[in-house]
């Protein structure tokens, strides 16, 4: 079991070489934002919810970018209405935002 049931990790790396960069998006606020309303909601800390901030992700065409595990699920947002969504349909009730997904799923 892990120590958490959902890890969260916020791309808030800041390019130097002048391509886009999760950290252009205002990514260290909105991981800020996320961890500020997991405490608020009481779903903060071990065996629930951690806020990290993470380097480069590597995604940075679709960022800003988020990755929650263990899940391994990969969202983009753009504002604090996705943001709480993320939090209340994933980190609350286990079901996958599928509009804000970074790798949805495919039907065959």
């Amino acid at each position: 079991m892990s120590h958490y049931q959902h890890h969260v990790f916020f791309c808030t790396n800041q390019r130097e070489d002048g391509r886009q960069s999760c950290g252009d998006c205002g990514a260290q606020a909105a991981r800020d934002y996320v961890k500020q309303r997991c405490k608020a909601l009481g779903i903060h800390g071990a065996g629930r919810v951690r806020v990290n901030s993470a380097g480069c992700l590597d995604r940075c065409e679709q960022g800003p970018v988020i990755v929650i595990y263990p899940d391994e699920t990969w969202y983009t947002y753009v504002d604090h209405e996705d943001l709480d969504e993320i939090i209340e349909q994933h980190l609350q009730q286990g079901r996958k935002v599928t509009r804000l997904l970074i790798d949805p799923p495919t039907d065959h």
